[in-house]
């Protein structure tokens, strides 16, 4: 592979993310292809301390802070891990990236979008995945699942209600940019998601089919 390739997965708490980067890593080493599999917030040192405090469900925050915290650790994470690893002809597979900041501190919060998309283009010099899987279900039907994960951080306990609207506003992202934006059943089993992931990855010659 003569150039890197940016594979992101978004969606809502408990859609499978995590399981399938793990399963998209493996098929990549599997074939030969080197990959760095990373995280939003996080990925660096620093990174990962600003992820401790912007999920830190004892604290309170507002918008705009929230926003900028990503946004830190965005430009940290860009700089040290994905852009390095695109520049050696690496896949990056990354848990959640811009379309989440979108979705979240524009659609949710209700800064507005063309201020966020700005803010996100400069934390990440204009960088944007090449391809972005989202796993996509009614969190209602995910919510066995986040339970199941005993995870408490402070978006997690903002409530149904508020993970409905993020539903809303990555849908409303896909139907945007449907060339980039790969939708797919998260309430399939892990190996059918997969199957379709490995589809879409084949079919856009990132692996041979």
């Amino acid at each position: 592979m003569q150039q890197g390739y940016f594979i992101t997965l978004e969606g809502v708490d408990g859609g499978g993310k995590t399981t399938q980067i793990q399963r998209l890593a493996a098929a990549f080493a599997a074939r030969g292809i080197d990959t760095v599999t990373t995280r939003e917030p996080g990925g660096t040192v620093a990174a990962e301390h600003i992820r401790d405090v912007v999920l830190d469900k004892d604290l309170t925050m507002n918008a705009r802070t929230e926003l900028l915290l990503y946004l830190a650790a965005r430009a940290e994470h860009v700089d040290h891990v994905v852009r390095p690893a695109l520049a050696a002809g690496k896949v990056v597979l990354c848990d959640r990236f811009s379309d989440s900041t979108m979705v979240y501190q524009g659609f949710v919060r209700g800064i507005p979008l063309d201020q966020v998309a700005s803010l996100c283009d400069f934390a990440s010099q204009g960088l944007r995945p090449d391809l972005t899987i989202l796993l996509d279900a009614d969190p209602k039907d995910l919510l066995a699942r986040r339970t199941q994960r005993h995870v408490e951080d402070r978006l997690e306990l903002e409530g149904l209600a508020f993970q409905e609207k993020v539903r809303e506003g990555f849908l409303a992202l896909a139907r945007r940019e449907p060339q980039r934006i790969c939708v797919l059943d998260a309430l399939q089993t892990a190996g059918a998601i997969q199957t379709e992931i490995l589809t879409e990855v084949k079919k856009r010659g990132i692996l041979p089919r």
